[in-house]
């Protein structure tokens, strides 16, 4: 009796660490099944429609004034670091200081009287920015524009980090213009395959379609290129893709400019310039591969007041040692005359983006290189 009763306890002592080890094996591959059978990409060559109040065309031979910003889904204050920067936090710090970034960068890129703006990581129901629709607030601050908005992506529920899982994601890019948005279309990215699309998410970019006097149409593209589980290869990919559509407009006559967050050293030589002598190498800052820009098309790289970074690397607080480079740009048809470009020094404070501004007149080209 007293031996079946040892044989008991002894089975049991084997049994619960091995059921706890199933236990975590089931968890695991379930939430790795969840992740993969909820993944799906929103469908290329979706037409969007555009909202607002503006009504008049824009006018060849007139000076125009254009921002592009990324906002950073309102969660990157000076002091902020992200997990997959090497950083730490994976949230937002609250919903206060979520609509407070917003509300600043809004403010900022309407501190430049902009008849258009480019804004990107704009979130509109995310765990990471505490459910804050972003979308709304910046919209707000737009009386009297038009506005146009393509979702990035509807990611699964992150489980990392485990102490604060980063969450749910939906985010994507808006665009605001003074002036008549008369169609937009929403464009799918290639992205990577197999388990590196999980970080990829969902990639696009948006085109809105704005009239002007002369018959022709200003072609506005809002681009947010890949930076997570991608590689030179699939970056080209991207900017292949979005340069065979620039080259199709240019070719019908129209005016096209493209500006946003390139995840690319989008001067080639940025890295170096604002890190001198540094070995760090990251998948969103490869040089940008200039070879690959069609004819007829020009970076608008001669900033008027010297180099000054776009990003920060937000593996530590913003400080004089972080790494910065210029990731945010314009790149315009030769009808498109840049007469100003200026990367602005914000300091980082509201978001991990510096805004970029120019000023530019429809109608004639100069080649800004």
């Amino acid at each position: 009796m007293a031996k079946e009763k040892d044989a008991q306890k002894k089975f049991k002592w084997w049994k619960i660490p091995l059921l706890l080890i199933l236990l975590v094996i089931l968890v695991a591959g379930g939430y790795v099944a969840y992740v993969f059978l909820t993944y799906s990409r929103i469908e290329d060559n979706l037409a969007l429609t555009p909202e607002g109040d503006a009504s008049d065309m824009a006018k060849a031979g007139e000076e125009y004034t254009i921002v592009t910003y990324n906002v950073g889904f309102g969660a990157y204050t000076a002091d902020f670091t992200f997990f997959m920067d090497e950083g730490k936090e994976s949230r937002a710090k609250s919903k206060e200081s979520v609509e407070n970034c917003i509300n600043n960068t809004a403010d900022i890129a309407l501190s430049y009287d902009p008849d258009f703006v480019l804004f990107q990581e704009v979130d509109i129901g995310s765990t990471r920015s505490h459910q804050v629709e972003e979308r709304n607030l910046i919209n707000a601050k737009f009386s009297g524009y038009d506005n146009l908005f393509a979702q990035n992506y509807n990611s699964a529920y992150l489980m990392y980090p485990i102490t604060e899982p980063h969450g749910a994601s939906k985010s994507g890019i808006l665009t605001e213009s003074r002036y008549n948005i008369t169609s937009g279309l929403r464009r799918s990215l290639p992205i990577s395959d197999g388990f590196k699309k999980i970080l990829d998410l969902d990639r696009c970019y948006s085109i809105s379609r704005i009239p002007v006097d002369d018959g022709k149409e200003l072609v506005l593209i809002n681009t947010h290129l890949s930076a997570y589980g991608t590689d030179a290869t699939q970056g080209n990919a991207q900017l292949e893709m979005l340069f065979k559509d620039m080259k199709a407009e240019y070719d019908k006559g129209n005016y096209v400019i493209c500006g946003g967050d390139f995840n690319h050293d989008f001067t080639t030589d940025s890295r170096e310039y604002f890190n001198p002598g540094t070995d760090k190498i990251y998948s969103w800052c490869q040089p940008f591969p200039d070879d690959i820009i069609p004819e007829g098309f020009t970076k608008c790289t001669g900033y008027a007041d010297g180099m000054v970074s776009t990003t920060r690397y937000t593996n530590i607080p913003y400080s004089e040692e972080s790494f910065t480079v210029i990731l945010d740009g314009f790149i315009v048809s030769d009808n498109v005359q840049c007469n100003y470009v200026q990367n602005m020094d914000k300091a980082y404070e509201y978001t991990d983006h510096n805004p970029v501004v120019m000023k530019f007149v429809l109608g004639t080209g100069t080649d800004e290189e």
